[in-house]
């Protein structure tokens, strides 16, 4: 076997690490301002958290089912009209290749549980982003006679996730790679900045990023570890989320309020190749769902589902589970963040960890990595897409009920 060379060493501006929506989102805005950035991907793009999505992009009213506005439901409550922007092409990020699933999502729920909120719906704060919904107006999934509550329409939209992966994706195609970790590793350099090696067949590239951006979810805790970072941390908040195929023509999007300060149950609506659709169901029933088995958070969902509307026959759906963990920063007291984080990594010069922690924040998320790159000076000056044309194209992750049920 020929010796290994010594290695080809290539730069860039940034290097992002992990193809969700964040990762590209980041990537785009990046090459917008002039940065010379790729993005690594190791399996696929969207893959776990993206796709596991409800891909609901909402203003925030969901946090305020307590009768009050919080931190959490004032940070995101421009965030429908960010993304509306970028899909009508006049945003920060051009998102007119994805599609929307729904334009608006619904709150609804018995007329005792929406009573303590009736006041606070019908407040000056919320005026512009809640909507009581008269009877003749209610979709018709709740025209139904034996449906007594109260409905309210939110200005939360709903985007078919894959269409904004493939849309992020397809306007920075050549910058965008497959990393396998068996033929790659990190190097620390002497200045303490990371650099990743590369082998492929007798050659050894390595590439000197200016700045690295850790996006890629759950999968930050591996590479935490791995670079020996300490601070930030990541923490995991488990869910299990619940897939029902059906034929029933109800394309419904809502949230359903409850005793508790989130939503009892949340649903959105997804097509499947078949012409058949999955609802794919949320809120306190996946969380309560992430502690329970497949077989009995199902369980749950069909009693709810019964509870809540007893006039749709669902004898002949098809059910699933899909387990998911939402990565957020390690907060004080396992708190939920309000914001999307962004922060320098402890002991490694060009390292920056970042969670968008919802999907509604990935354009915030990109505010702050761009704002820590301008506090640290780092302007754009790597001219040319380093020469990584060995490495393969990461692929589209499929949905999970493309995985479930085989459409």
């Amino acid at each position: 076997m020929a010796p290994i060379e010594p290695p080809q060493t290539h730069s860039c501006d940034i290097a992002i690490i992990g193809g969700g929506i964040a990762g590209l989102w980041l990537l785009n805005r990046l090459v917008h301002a002039g940065y010379n950035a790729i993005l690594f991907e190791q399996t696929a793009l969207g893959n776990d958290q993206t796709v596991a999505s409800q891909g609901m992009i909402h203003g925030g009213i969901k946090y305020t089912l307590s009768g009050a506005l919080t931190g959490a439901s004032e940070a995101i409550a421009d965030m429908p009209n960010h993304w509306r922007a970028c899909l009508a092409g006049n945003g920060d990020v051009d998102l007119r290749g994805a599609a929307t699933l729904s334009d608006c999502f619904y709150l609804w729920s018995s007329n005792s549980a929406l009573s303590r909120m009736s006041t606070f719906l019908a407040s000056k704060a919320t005026r512009g982003r809640v909507n009581k919904v008269g009877k003749k107006d209610r979709p018709a999934l709740f025209q139904h006679p034996e449906f007594s509550g109260s409905l309210y329409q939110l200005v939360d939209m709903v985007l078919d996730v894959p269409t904004v992966v493939k849309a992020l994706a397809d306007n920075h195609p050549d910058r965008i790679f497959k990393i396998d970790w068996a033929q790659a590793s990190w190097q620390r350099l002497p200045n303490q900045s990371m650099a990743i090696d590369f082998q492929h067949n007798c050659h050894h590239f390595q590439l000197a990023p200016r700045q690295v951006v850790l996006s890629a979810g759950q999968g930050n805790e591996a590479l935490l570890k791995e670079l020996g970072i300490t601070s930030p941390q990541m923490q995991r908040r488990p869910l299990q989320q619940v897939m029902v195929k059906h034929h029933h023509p109800h394309h419904f999007y809502g949230h359903c309020l409850g005793a508790e300060t989130t939503p009892r149950l949340t649903i959105s609506s997804h097509p499947c190749t078949d012409g058949s659709q999955v609802w794919y169901l949320g809120g306190t029933l996946a969380e309560k769902g992430a502690h329970q088995t497949a077989e009995e958070v199902i369980a749950c969902a069909k009693r709810e589902l019964a509870d809540l509307m007893p006039w749709l026959d669902l004898s002949d759906a098809r059910w699933a589970s899909l387990p998911v963990d939402r990565a957020e920063p390690r907060q004080r007291n396992f708190a939920r963040p309000d914001k999307a984080f962004a922060s320098r990594a402890e002991g490694c010069a060009n390292v920056i960890v970042a969670w968008p922690t919802k999907l509604t924040l990935s354009p915030n998320l990109a505010d702050e990595v761009m704002a820590l790159l301008r506090t640290m000076g780092i302007e754009p000056s790597c001219p040319g897409i380093p020469e990584l044309d060995f490495l393969e194209r990461p692929p589209l992750a499929p949905t999970p009920w493309q995985t479930a049920f085989g459409d």
